[in-house]
């Protein structure tokens, strides 16, 4: 299992953290995703090695921003 964690910035509830994680559980591979308003971090859990910039396009096609490091 590979875990990794993004910082998105524009959640504000809830409902935000839903819509990411409903968006990254399509992905192929993905077992399980977690998002929190609060901290801005994404963790997604999966069966296979993700290229971030599916990650990062999924996140951003439904308008959060991802903060690069």
């Amino acid at each position: 299992m590979i875990e990794k964690n993004i910082k998105v910035s524009g959640m504000s509830c809830t409902g935000c953290e839903n819509r990411i994680q409903n968006s990254l559980k399509t992905i192929p591979g993905v077992i399980e995703v977690n998002a929190d308003h609060v901290t801005e971090n994404v963790s997604i859990t999966s069966a296979m090695d993700i290229s971030e910039d599916v990650i990062i396009s999924k996140i951003e096609d439904i308008g959060f921003k991802v903060v690069k490091d």
